[in-house]
């Protein structure tokens, strides 16, 4: 097997033996030859109209491969089997071959290879738009067209050329789904929300779903079933459709890779959405479920039948355990007991006159969007010190599971709003976005112009898309950890550090002293 798509790659460079994640070489092998199928199936539907059940396909198939998703490989063959049979309907073509995905001109690789981890985020935030009824045919029909990319030779300006093209397609698609999200379940609106677990049986759901967290809702209403956010979950609690039912009591845990030590032991059961699954212990594996593109071997798995999922077996589970006979309160990292979310961009515009005249008045210095992916390699702790860090006339905004380093402190307000704001999960920098476009334009000056800049921290292929969605706005001065890409070749990196200045984050102090002089 290769696998190098991760931040916490072996080595820095690839995984070989075994995958860091989890993933064993056989499951690696056959989410090659799943994505080598997509590109037969891109190549046959070039110059025809594929069909929904094709584009279902496609990105259904591209988000099995995102880390920490899909780990069962009867699963994964069970999908390129009906890749295979959607290309033949369509007339047939060639796959790519499995052995020339990572191989090649270093150059080349890398470059490929950033096309195609941007192209599966960007897949997972368009299934979430499409199993809400939404779909941006621009971004379906540029999935194929990548696909056939991918599978084709380029030079390395087309290379350029189609990441930059890309990068705006999935500005595109981030905003479908933030239209899908906001029109069922409103605009979020700034809550605190409690790490207390009360008594009774109750159910965690973990991921980034939240149309299953819906039905979740639904079907556990009136049964004495309370229900926990985990992850990325956690913004759920911000959405008014969402944060009605009186059952969605708080969050429980942290971020993805705490999860074999906080689930171990919870007298509950956890339903996956999506990533991140780890490998989970026999001592709770009982009581885990997946469901949509989450797999792995033994789990029990929730399918879908016309856009409905029956969680019986789930709320049957959180039943049977019955949950913890007292209230029990957790903490965060730094030993918080609540936590706020909901600074998304309808609400942090609606107070945009305040922030503007906050940094006209000198109360607002700088704008931190501290934000990204969390991990298990040993530096993040890089994110909470800068946080701390900030001088109390800086605002932090942050987004993903990234936050959990930082999100349990109280650093204060400014003028009434609090220093840090959540602005949700990771496709929530399209939010982000909106509120620095929209800044630059009470300014009257460009997005780098602002006293603002990105501090990201990155893990798997959602944050690939979404840096380079920042690229292609030509977004400078971008700090970038805890390590950079093993993907990125010496070349690559030099022509992204000349072009954006593109920076590898050191230490707190270090970056601080340079970013605010």
């Amino acid at each position: 097997m290769f696998c190098f798509q991760c931040e916490q790659t072996a080595g820095g460079k690839g995984c070989t033996k075994a995958g860091v994640c989890g993933k064993q070489p056989e499951v690696a092998d056959k989410q090659d030859q799943l994505t080598c199928a997509l590109v037969g199936l891109a190549r046959a539907a070039q110059g025809s109209t594929p069909g929904r059940e094709a584009d279902g396909l496609v990105m259904q198939g591209l988000f099995a491969t995102v880390t920490n998703v899909n780990f069962d490989g009867d699963r994964i063959d069970e999908l390129k089997s009906l890749i295979q049979a959607e290309k033949a309907k369509l007339g047939g073509a060639a796959d790519l071959d499995p052995g020339t995905l990572w191989q090649g001109d270093p150059d080349v690789v890398s470059l490929r290879s950033t096309l195609l981890l941007g192209m599966r985020g960007m897949a997972a935030y368009a299934w979430h738009a499409w199993v809400l009824g939404k779909k941006d045919d621009e971004v379906t029909a540029w999935l194929y067209k990548g696909l056939r990319a991918i599978g084709g030779e380029h030079t390395v300006e087309e290379w350029l050329g189609l990441i930059m093209e890309f990068g705006q397609i999935n500005l595109k698609c981030m905003a479908l789904l933030d239209e899908a999200n906001t029109s069922a379940y409103g605009h979020p609106v700034p809550v605190k929300v409690p790490m207390t677990v009360e008594k009774g049986p109750f159910i965690v759901i973990t991921g980034h779903d939240l149309h299953d967290l819906k039905h979740l809702l639904e079907q556990t209403e009136g049964k004495g079933i309370n229900i926990y956010t985990h992850g990325e979950m956690l913004p759920a609690h911000a959405y008014p459709e969402l944060k009605k039912y009186p059952h969605l009591k708080g969050n429980f845990g942290t971020a993805w890779q705490n999860q074999q030590k906080e689930f171990d032991g919870i007298p509950a059961p956890v339903l996956y959405t999506t990533n991140c699954l780890m490998p989970p212990r026999a001592s709770y594996s009982n009581r885990l479920f997946t469901t949509d593109a989450v797999g792995f071997p033994g789990l029990k798995h929730i399918k879908g039948e016309k856009g409905v999922k029956d969680f019986t077996p789930v709320i049957n589970k959180a039943l049977e355990l019955g949950g913890w006979p007292e209230d029990r309160t957790f903490t965060g990292i730094n030993g918080g007991t609540e936590l706020m979310t909901g600074f998304a961009r309808n609400t942090v515009l609606g107070v945009a006159d305040k922030v503007i005249e906050a940094v006209k008045a000198g109360a607002i210095k700088h704008f931190f969007l501290v934000g990204g992916c969390d991990g298990a390699r040993a530096g993040r702790n890089y994110y909470t010190e800068f946080v701390k860090k900030t001088p109390q006339d800086t605002v932090v905004l942050t987004l993903a599971c990234g936050k959990y380093r930082f999100n349990d402190l109280d650093i204060g307000e400014i003028g009434g709003l609090p220093r840090i704001m959540d602005m949700g999960q990771c496709n929530d920098a399209y939010s982000a976005i909106q509120v620095a476009v929209a800044l630059a334009g009470a300014f009257n000056c460009g997005v780098n112009d602002l006293p603002l800049t990105l501090v990201l921290s990155w893990y798997e292929q959602k944050a690939v898309c979404i840096l380079l969605t920042l690229l292609s706005l030509g977004i400078r001065n971008i700090y970038l950890g805890p390590t950079l890409p093993a993907f990125i070749s010496p070349n690559v990196l030099n022509v992204l550090v000349e072009k954006f200045n593109i920076k590898p984050v050191s230490t707190p102090d270090e970056d601080l002293r340079a970013i605010l002089g």
